[in-house]
């Protein structure tokens, strides 16, 4: 339960912070995230790879790290229609 209800803020993260892109889609870059996530929560990576597991997110890699992948780019694909 905990775990759903923190991927859900993680998504409606991006799509505040993130780019619409023409698909629907939403990006992001790790970087950023990470800045606009210290004030929310500690545990942005766990619940990153948690929403990837499942299918919310995409990124290339596993664990990510600040500075060192702040480029790497996170994509939340556009809703089912």
């Amino acid at each position: 339960q905990w775990v759903t209800e923190e991927i859900e803020k993680l998504l409606g993260v991006i799509q505040k912070v993130g780019t619409r892109q023409d698909d629907g889609s939403y990006l992001v870059t790790f970087g950023v995230m990470f800045t606009t996530y210290e004030d929310i929560s500690d545990a942005l990576v766990g619940i990153m790879m948690r929403a990837k597991k499942r299918g919310k997110i995409m990124y290339e890699g596993d664990m990510l790290f600040q500075r060192i992948h702040d480029d790497v780019k996170i994509t939340m694909p556009a809703p089912a229609t």
